[in-house]
C-alpha cells in the first residue's frame, strides 16, 4: 500500500502526529504508528495481568473484612460502603444483567466491573467506610505511603490504560514529541505495584509475550 492509501485507512488525522514526530518522512511514521501498535498490545497484556491480581486481592481482603461472600451487593445498599459510590448505577445494572441471563455470581461480578470500580475503593469514603483497612493487599508498599498516594498512583496507571483502550498513542510526551519516558513511568508504576502486592513480576509474567521493552527501545531507536 502507498502512504494515501494507509492515510485512508488511519485518516490523516491520525497519521498526523507521526508525520510531525518524524519531521515529514512518511515511512518512518508508518513504522512508528505500527510500533505504537505493537506496545498497546505489550502493554495490553501487562495490565490485564496487573487488573486481575488487584481486583481478585481487595476481592479477597473485603471477603475477609465484612464476612460476606456476596460484599459488594451488600455494601450497594443504603448505609454501605457503595451507597453513594460514582459506579453504583453501572455496577447495579451488571448485577441485573447476569441475574435476568441466569449467570450471575459473586465472582463472574468481580471480573465484570471495571478498574474505575476497584480504584474508586481507595478514595476517601470507601476508604474510611470500610475499615481503612484496605492497603493491607500491599504487604510490599513503600512505608509511609498512604491512601490518598497510593489511589493518585492507581489512578495514573487507570488513566494510561484507558488510553491504551480507547486505541491512543502512547509513544509521544506531553509535548507531541517521540518519547518513551512516559511509557517507561507507567511501567515502572505497573511493577512497583505488581511487587507491592507481593508478586515477583518474573513469576506472575511467566510464559507470556508481555514484556515491553523491546518495543520500547525499537521506538527510541527508530
Amino acid at each position: 500500500m502507498k502512504y494515501n492509501e494507509y492515510e485512508t485507512a488511519f485518516s490523516s488525522a491520525r497519521l498526523n502526529k507521526y508525520i510531525v514526530a518524524c519531521n515529514g518522512n512518511n515511512n518512518k511514521a508508518l513504522v512508528l504508528y505500527r510500533h505504537n501498535i505493537k506496545l498497546c498490545q505489550k502493554f495490553y497484556g501487562v495490565l490485564n495481568v496487573f487488573e486481575i491480581v488487584l481486583r481478585n486481592a481487595i476481592d479477597k481482603h473485603y471477603r475477609v473484612h465484612f464476612n460476606d461472600a456476596n460484599w459488594i451487593v451488600t455494601q450497594l445498599q443504603d448505609g454501605g460502603m457503595l451507597e453513594k459510590a460514582p459506579h453504583r448505577i453501572e455496577v447495579l445494572n451488571t448485577i441485573s444483567t447476569l441475574v435476568k441471563q441466569g449467570k450471575y455470581t459473586h465472582d463472574r461480578l468481580v471480573s465484570s466491573v471495571t478498574l474505575g470500580f476497584w480504584t474508586y475503593l481507595f478514595t476517601k469514603v470507601p476508604f474510611r467506610i470500610g475499615g481503612q483497612n484496605i492497603l493491607q493487599i500491599f504487604p510490599h508498599k513503600t512505608v509511609g505511603l498512604g491512601q490518598k498516594a497510593i489511589y493518585k498512583e492507581l489512578m495514573q496507571i487507570k488513566s494510561f490504560r484507558n488510553k491504551i483502550a480507547h486505541h491512543e498513542a502512547i509513544c509521544f510526551d506531553s509535548f507531541g514529541q517521540k518519547s518513551m519516558i512516559p511509557a517507561q513511568i507507567h511501567y515502572a508504576l505497573i511493577l512497583k505495584y505488581v511487587d507491592f502486592l507481593g508478586y515477583s513480576k518474573n513469576h506472575l509474567f511467566f510464559g507470556l509475550d508481555v514484556k515491553p521493552e523491546y518495543v520500547m527501545n525499537k521506538i527510541q531507536e527508530l
